[in-house]
């Protein structure tokens, strides 16, 4: 899952970040309301953990102005108030469940995970497959004719991101924004190097690549001939 955290308490949310990544996923960082709008406005989240109180925007008119401009990410509410009246202000602002500080980070994973289920409910959504490589993003797994492939973070969101578009040309602009978050060129091979992993990973021993380069126009996943 590709998670972001809005959070302006440094401690807590390098902590977040390092537990979530530990469980298999990619989280992202924001501290304050007006960058975490920004963010969770500019990408697609499957998740997003905002805290209450926030710098610059509450977390609560964050949650109000994205439901407006039609963001239906889930959102887990992290919140020191804890009363019926503040948990029952923060699902009518737009929240999808409230955590009541301090928390546990395994109810809150599982609350995570929950979320995400209910965002995509089917198989079918959650599980891209191509040939017989197949990535399931709820639990952060890829295997190839059932063997199972171990990728770092930026490879399975790299993987992900190219299964999701299976079949159309993935220009390198596209994987700048959406898998590194670059919205400028920063003149490196870091592109390159990471496919070159990838094919590595999920086409080496096997007959048929799956990985195959477009020539001047970027990569594609697809099962068939190079």
């Amino acid at each position: 899952m590709r998670i972001l955290i809005i959070e302006d308490d440094r401690e807590a949310a390098a902590y977040l970040t390092k537990a979530l990544t530990e469980a298999g996923h990619v989280a992202d960082h924001a501290a304050d309301g007006e960058s975490g709008y920004a963010m969770a406005r500019d990408n697609d989240y499957d998740v997003l953990v905002v805290d209450r109180m926030l710098p610059k925007r509450d977390g609560l008119s964050v949650i109000e102005e994205l439901r407006s401009d039609g963001c239906d990410s889930p959102a887990l509410i992290l919140s020191a108030l804890g009363r019926v009246d503040d948990r029952v202000t923060g699902l009518r602002a737009g929240g999808d469940d409230y955590l009541t500080k301090p928390y546990a980070f395994s109810e809150l994973l599982a609350r995570v995970e929950v979320l995400a289920r209910r965002r995509q409910p089917g198989e079918a959504e959650t599980v891209y497959r191509v040939a017989d490589l197949e990535l399931d993003r709820l639990s952060h797994t890829v295997t190839r004719d059932g063997a199972p492939i171990v990728l770092q973070p930026r490879e399975f969101r790299l993987l992900e991101f190219l299964m999701k578009h299976a079949g159309k040309v993935v220009t390198r602009t596209m994987l700048l924004e959406k898998v590194w978050d670059y919205h400028f060129d920063p003149q490196t091979n870091v592109i390159d190097v990471h496919v070159s992993r990838l094919r590595a990973k999920i086409d080496k021993g096997f007959e048929r690549p799956l990985l195959h380069t477009v020539r001047g126009a970027g990569y594609v996943i697809r099962d068939g001939a190079r």
